[in-house]
């Protein structure tokens, strides 16, 4: 059984927590606070009590609602970005490895977990140079508007990770890794 170090553990449960704030807070701002519904809800109720508002005043109500959860966003960006960069060091210094999907020496199920992981770290990649990019407003607006596009396919593609996270950690369980689940969460 593989194990699994204090730093190890820390490391993989900031990177969870950090994943769903940042899709929590992502979809929130993408469907149900954003800008758009928060403004024509204020709309409608001002409209509906016979009230005008100027549009300039709308907006500057729904920013000060949603700024703060946006905050949360950035914060955890910061500490996901941070974990992240801290886990490939880790990784590189203990010797971590995962399965090497291009080898042709691993088995079926180690290759689909090596691309798993080769994928998931792509995407966190992608993810913080999208965020930096708009954040820092690092390119035009044509590219900032591109990197907003891949940049809000997490919303896609952080649900599909942890399911198939969650379908390996009960296959392993099922298998040849009893306690895996156990072992990560409080060690050996």
């Amino acid at each position: 059984m593989k194990k699994f170090t204090a730093s190890h553990r820390l490391l993989h449960w900031i990177i969870a927590l950090s994943m769903f704030v940042l899709f929590a807070t992502g979809f929130l701002r993408m469907y149900w606070m954003g800008r758009k519904t928060i403004s024509a809800a204020i709309n409608n109720e001002v409209t509906a009590k016979g009230l005008q508002m100027p549009e300039e005043s709308v907006r500057a109500i729904a920013k000060s609602i949603i700024n703060p959860m946006f905050e949360w966003h950035i914060n955890f960006a910061y500490v996901l970005v941070f974990a992240y960069v801290l886990r490939i060091i880790y990784m590189l210094v203990k010797g971590i490895k995962f399965p090497n999907p291009f080898s042709s020496s691993t088995s079926g199920k180690e290759k689909f977990q090596g691309t798993i992981y080769l994928i998931f770290y792509l995407l966190l990649a992608i993810e913080a140079a999208t965020g930096m990019m708009l954040k820092f407003e690092l390119a035009g607006d044509d590219i900032l508007e591109k990197a907003e596009e891949i940049h809000k396919l997490a919303i896609y593609w952080m649900p599909a990770f942890i399911v198939i996270h969650f379908a390996g950690i009960a296959i392993a369980e099922l298998t040849n890794k009893k306690g895996i689940a156990s072992h990560m969460i409080g060690g050996e």
